[in-house]
């Protein structure tokens, strides 16, 4: 053992704190997992190869303490750093293709019966739906307004600096027509419209039609039956007079009535288009014939209350002149009647009193004779302005009785319920064969 001391070389101290500090460097590149092992290793081999000598003993004892600490901070690493350095593992769900193909191999009868199942429902839904038809009518109304403000606000309008709605000044405007035919007043205007069917088995008017000859799904009457059922045996209501059913008033509506106008509210609408302001009326009904005559009436009807408003004013003048026309010649014609009377029984009297009297009558006679003229004048210019205040529509395209049935293609129907059926079928089976279609992939 004295031999072995021997042969190990002499260091000073300088020697040893190099090595050590090319130690200290080397832990710190190595990592945690084996960085205790070989500090041990390390501090060993560095213990063999000090020198033994009485004058570097302090110095040996002084590494040694230093490995043993480095040691035992090696063995006893920190809990935070190790469990920043513990891998967290991922999993992802997966879906295998062929695991669902195999279980639709395995269990075909699930979407052979949905499909067919499904099918057979899209094929009675699609013959349950009544068909419907829809009418159209374009209108273009006459615009009464200024010429210069008309080339100013159109090339205002081009550039995008702003868009009058309403360049006329009327309260009512083709933009606000929509609004005008969805009010109550509007469409109980049209109960009382005669409608025949095109087979020419239904003749009576346009409520009793919506009331009594509609058709309706199947579902439908069982929804209606079933909401009737619920409220006749859970929900007991007080039921409350409303007067009498067969006379509308449209400030109180029974819910009869109030059903039918929000019908006919759904089954007519108006479009106006901003750049040309044509007005699109379409009107959609179970029967083509009763659908052409209502978008007619329609049409008519709009025209007659637009008319209405446009010329109110004008026709309250209008009655306003004829009033006073009346009364000028009713007095004109009582002036003349005293003038010619007084003159025929003082002709052949000079007295100045006779003569003045007679010239006061003829003053007044002449009076409203010239009142008379002017109202004649005025009453004329009323007329006149009267008719010219009557709106001008024309019929871009008029009424006609539709020849196909505007309802969704059966086809579309029965490929709805085939996605329906699918979906179903696929759920079932992911369902029943879920641990051989979804797999979960550990990362």
């Amino acid at each position: 053992m004295a031999n072995k001391h021997r042969d190990i070389p002499k260091m000073n101290i300088f020697d040893l704190k190099r090595k050590w500090i090319a130690l200290q460097e080397r832990w710190k590149k190595t990592p945690a997992t084996d960085s205790a092992g070989e500090a041990e290793d390390i501090s060993n081999k560095k213990y063999m190869e000090m020198p033994k000598e009485d004058g570097n003993n302090d110095t040996a004892s002084d590494v040694k303490e230093e490995g043993k600490e480095e040691r035992a901070k090696h063995s006893s690493p920190n809990p935070q750093q190790a469990n920043d350095e513990k891998p967290i593992r991922k999993s992802k769900i997966g879906f295998n293709v062929v695991g669902l193909f195999r279980a639709m191999k395995k269990d075909w009868w699930i979407p052979t019966a949905c499909t067919v199942a499904f099918a057979v429902l899209g094929i009675w839904a699609a013959f349950q739906i009544p068909k419907i038809y829809k009418a159209n009518v374009m209108l273009a109304p006459e615009t009464a307004n200024n010429n210069m403000l008309s080339g100013v606000s159109s090339l205002a309008s081009m550039v995008g600096l702003y868009n009058d709605a309403n360049p006329t000044g009327d309260a009512i405007y083709p933009e606000i027509y929509p609004d005008l035919m969805s009010s109550n007043d509007f469409i109980i205007g049209l109960f009382d419209i005669p409608v025949e069917t095109l087979d020419k088995s239904v003749h009576t008017t346009y409520y009793d039609y919506l009331r009594h000859h509609q058709k309706q799904p199947w579902w439908s009457k069982q929804m209606e039956s079933f909401t009737k059922y619920i409220g006749k045996k859970f929900i007991k209501k007080k039921e409350i007079s409303r007067g009498d059913s067969t006379k509308v008033n449209p400030f109180e509506l029974t819910k009869d009535q109030f059903n039918i106008v929000s019908s006919i509210k759904g089954d007519i609408a108006c479009s106006v288009d901003k750049k040309t302001n044509v007005i699109n009326i379409e009107v959609t009904s179970q029967d083509p014939l009763v659908s052409a005559t209502m978008a007619d009436s329609v049409k008519k009807r709009l025209q007659v209350y637009i008319t209405r408003y446009r010329t109110s004013k004008a026709r309250n003048d209008l009655k306003y002149m004829e009033r006073l026309f009346l009364e000028a010649k009713k007095n004109y014609e009582d002036a003349r009647k005293k003038y010619a009377v007084f003159s025929d029984a003082n002709t052949d009297i000079v007295l100045e009193s006779i003569r003045s009297q007679q010239e006061d009558l003829e003053n007044d006679m002449q009076l409203k004779y010239n009142i008379y003229t002017q109202l004649v004048q005025q009453l004329q210019m009323a007329r006149a302005k009267l008719q010219e205040r009557v709106p001008a529509f024309t019929v871009v395209q008029s009424a006609t009785v539709p020849v196909k049935h505007a309802n969704t293609p059966k086809i579309y129907i029965l490929a709805v319920f085939l996605f329906l059926g699918w979906a179903i079928a696929l759920t079932a089976l992911i369902i029943k064969r879920r641990r051989e279609i979804i797999v979960i992939i550990n990362e």
